[in-house]
């Protein structure tokens, strides 16, 4: 699974910024201070961390000097919402920080509902929600269809970098893989946009079975130690608030 030539990419990093708004921010903030906060600290790392393949509209916000939200429904709003997952106790406030954190990018309704639907399944997953309610809830809120089997996917799927395009195979990722690591490894082998696309799977078979020690650190070992510190940061966050 791993190469000595692995290493991170923007999914990652912008999963840490998110984090880090929120953390910065705290929780009970207000709206347009967690915004704010998320305007500053995603351009902040991704100036750290220049060539981790982010996409062409979001290099251009991150170099915009209003960093106005530019209607996306790319996948980019869903891969790094995890955090919100886990920073919030009820599915209500979920659901409006995933909001957040998309719209000031990705403010089209389906960048929009790819965030919110990814935070639902893994607040769910981590509450100890069955696969079967969690199929049926996202399907009824965010009308996604998880009807499709994997090997259906890979039948028809191509690269799409949209939510519409990829969440739901993430989703069904999760929702077929018999483990964490299965989990990963259906995700990749779908095709599209497959780290993204795994990313997503991947955040949701955390919340689901957790990750296994020795791929957690293993994954710890590619990241620098200021985005380590910042990843240990957050799960003390998530522990101790």
């Amino acid at each position: 699974m791993f190469s000595k030539r692995s290493t991170f990419t923007d999914d990652s990093l912008m999963t840490l910024a998110v984090a880090k708004a929120f953390m910065d921010a705290g929780i009970d903030a207000k709206d347009e201070v967690i915004r704010q906060n998320l305007i500053i600290t995603m351009p902040h790392l991704a100036k750290q961390y220049p060539d981790v393949g982010y996409g062409s509209q979001f290099v251009e916000w991150l170099n915009s000097s209003e960093h106005l939200p530019y209607n996306s429904f790319g996948n980019g709003s869903a891969m790094r919402v995890s955090s919100v997952a886990w920073f919030y106790s009820d599915i209500g406030s979920v659901r409006h920080a995933a909001v957040l954190s998309a719209e000031v990018t990705h403010n089209h309704p389906e960048g929009i509902k790819g965030a919110e639907s990814v935070a639902s399944a893994i607040f769910l997953a981590r509450t100890r929600t069955g696969k079967d309610a969690i199929r049926q809830y996202i399907g009824a809120e965010f009308g996604y269809d998880l009807s499709r089997t994997c090997d259906q996917i890979r039948e028809t799927i191509q690269f799409d970098e949209t939510a519409p395009g990829s969440v739901p195979e993430a989703i069904t990722a999760f929702l077929e893989g018999q483990s964490f690591e299965d989990v990963i490894r259906t995700a990749v082998s779908i095709g599209g946009d497959s780290d993204t696309i795994a990313c997503i799977a991947g955040s949701i078979a955390e919340g689901f079975y957790g990750i296994p020690r020795f791929l957690k650190l293993k994954c710890l070992m590619r990241l620098p130690p200021t985005l380590r510190k910042l990843l240990r940061r957050a799960e003390h966050f998530v522990c101790c608030g």
